[in-house]
């Protein structure tokens, strides 16, 4: 591992967060069967799975950034055709229901926070993310979970607009097509975060 990115990962700035590994989005209850396919394919869930049980165990806070939507969809603005598509689905997400889950394996764990959004495809805007994670001291945060296509690109791409550094474990992130998604880890998140992969993170926290 580069001594930078070591000192990067140090545990007390750095924070990991999920993107959308719920249980209707990459679980059991997936209502995108084909994203679903490519996160497994990947070992998208077991691997963010373990890099969770490392954070916590390296006191790094572990942050779960959900999407779930109201039934009366209020708070939710219909202003793109991904949104527009889901909702087209009356029970898509809804607030307190199984699809809204983590995945098995993931927690959440009594340290953990969830942070869920009622409108947007990324974490950062209209949230209290920005607000925790500074009062939290993070400087640097682990993007895992999906989608490299637009959940997770916003995530990385918010997070550097906010200052803060971004690492991304190539092998805890999914999208499709598949052969899209591997073209945007190599020419895009290069240019706006760090892209290692898991093993070089568990290594960083003692795993």
């Amino acid at each position: 591992m580069a001594p930078n990115l070591q000192e990067t990962l140090r545990p007390g700035r750095v924070a990991l967060l999920t993107m959308e590994l719920q249980r209707g989005v990459v679980g059991d209850l997936t209502a995108f069967p084909e994203l679903a396919a490519a996160a497994e394919r990947v070992g998208v869930a077991p691997a963010a799975a373990n890099l969770a049980t490392a954070a916590r165990s390296a006191g790094v806070p572990v942050v779960h950034c959900t999407a779930e939507f109201r039934a009366d969809r209020a708070g939710a603005a219909v202003n793109c055709m991904l949104i527009g598509a889901v909702l087209r689905n009356p029970a898509h997400l809804l607030v307190g229901t199984p699809p809204t889950e983590l995945v098995p394996g993931l927690g959440p764990e009594p340290s953990d926070l969830v942070c869920p959004r009622l409108s947007g495809v990324s974490p950062f805007s209209g949230t209290p993310l920005d607000t925790w994670l500074r009062n939290l001291g993070v400087a640097t945060v682990v993007a895992v979970g999906v989608s490299v296509n637009l959940g997770v690109l916003g995530l990385v791409i918010e997070a550097v607009n906010l200052g803060y550094q971004v690492v991304v474990p190539r092998d805890a992130v999914a999208g499709i097509p598949e052969a899209y998604a591997d073209d945007v880890l190599a020419h895009t998140f290069p240019l706006v975060s760090t892209v290692t992969s898991t093993d070089e993170v568990l290594a960083a926290w003692g795993r």
